[in-house]
């Protein structure tokens, strides 16, 4: 475990716009069987997208970076939803419920504006950084088909009004 949390530092500094001294990880809950994911992008999170198995567990997700989206973890089948984030606006939670998929997913934003998929049945986690500036930068888990385990990574993303001269 120590193992993934120093290789998600070299990879969250690699990005370049995380200060590494705010950073945070919040370890994966769920199974964790199947194929290791990173859901990762240059810039900030400006949008989310949820697909679930018709009020049943997460089936897929992928965020948008800036313009560009990220590739689909896990699978583009059921019911879709979606929040865009205003530009002041960041993801500061996760929380839900896991059994052997991640249940249901609850992304919350610094606006206390919300993004759920799935349904409450299972084991529940919460997930926030350590640092009160930071906000979601990626996620990474594993997935066999659908999502069966999530953890979050955290950091002060320096942007052009935030850098320090």
């Amino acid at each position: 475990m120590l193992y993934l949390a120093l290789v998600a530092l070299l990879v969250a500094s690699a990005l370049g716009d995380i200060q590494p001294q705010f950073y945070s990880f919040s370890p994966p809950v769920g199974s964790g069987s199947g194929t290791a994911y990173s859901l990762t992008g240059e810039g900030r999170i400006t949008a989310v997208r949820l697909w679930e198995h018709y009020s049943n567990y997460v089936r897929g997700i992928q965020f948008r970076y800036n313009y560009a989206w990220s590739p689909v973890v896990g699978q583009k089948s059921g019911v879709a939803v979606e929040i865009e984030l205003f530009e002041d606006e960041a993801i500061v939670q996760i929380s839900g419920k896991y059994a052997h998929y991640v249940q249901t997913v609850v992304f919350t934003t610094n606006k206390g504006r919300t993004l759920s998929a799935g349904q409450p049945a299972g084991l529940s986690f919460n997930m926030y950084p350590s640092h009160s500036q930071a906000e979601l930068r990626f996620i990474s888990g594993r997935v066999h088909g659908s999502l069966t385990s999530i953890g979050a990574h955290w950091a002060v993303v320096q942007t052009n009004s935030t850098a320090v001269h």
